[in-house]
């Protein structure tokens, strides 16, 4: 009799590259029935009960009837992230609209919060459809986040990094995204899952490694997973969400 595979969506990102590389040299790897997709069709997958298992944004965790957080990886920084940003051409008190990207849960509520609490802003918020990055100009500002943003800052004027303006608000590292089941999974496969991302999160070098990335040098996507990424979900992280939540 086939086992059912478990099914999980992770995130079609660079930044997901070293989780990858630990599934994909475990022994998990046939268990799984793997998807990559955007950290918006991560959250529905998971939301939606098509997968069992996500790496997905921390703003739907309300949303959810029942989760469980099943690894001590997360997608997440400490100050600067890079690859999270708002861009305009003017500064922040200039701005009088602001697109949210369609590919975004976290983010574009994390903005929100920025805007409220720390930018003292009340910009009109337009959820944004493909396309909406060449309507950046003038009063118009625009939340960009993943690969995209890699040669974007010679494109506008003004970048605002939401991950380290949140550690300027709060003090605190930001999460974008974390490891969270709908159902209660067994124990042993939570362990050997938790154990195969850390192989990932060990070993960026290997990782690194024949990648040959159109939109990003090696050195950059070095610097990026090694030191823009923090990948460890602690008791300080684990705080930012609580935070994080709280204020949207």
């Amino acid at each position: 009799m086939e086992v059912r595979k478990i099914k999980v969506s992770a995130v079609s990102y660079l930044n997901t590259l070293p989780f990858l590389y630990g599934i994909n040299n475990s022994e998990l790897k046939d268990q799984l029935d793997l998807s990559l997709d955007i950290p918006s069709d991560c959250a529905n997958k998971l939301l939606t009960g098509k997968v069992d298992l996500g790496l997905v944004p921390v703003a739907i965790l309300p949303q959810l009837k029942a989760y469980h957080i099943v690894s001590d990886y997360c997608i997440g920084a400490i100050g600067d992230v890079d690859s999270v940003a708002l861009y305009s051409d003017v500064p922040l008190d200039e701005i009088k609209e602001i697109y949210l990207d369609y590919q975004s849960k976290t983010s574009v509520n994390l903005v929100q919060v920025l805007a409220r609490e720390y930018w003292h802003i009340s910009p009109q918020f337009i959820n944004a459809s493909k396309g909406y990055e060449n309507k950046i100009e003038g009063n118009t500002a625009g939340v960009i986040i993943g690969d995209r943003t890699f040669n974007l800052s010679k494109e506008y004027n003004y970048k605002y990094d939401l991950s380290g303006e949140w550690k300027n608000y709060a003090g605190l590292p930001f999460v974008f995204a974390c490891w969270v089941s709908n159902t209660e999974l067994p124990k042993t496969f939570i362990k050997q899952f938790n154990e195969a991302l850390g192989i990932g999160v060990d070993n960026i070098d290997a990782v690194l490694l024949n990648q040959n990335q159109e939109n990003i040098s090696l050195p950059v996507l070095e610097n990026y997973l090694k030191n823009s990424i923090s990948y460890t979900l602690d008791e300080e992280k684990q705080r930012a969400i609580t935070k994080f939540l709280d204020s949207i």
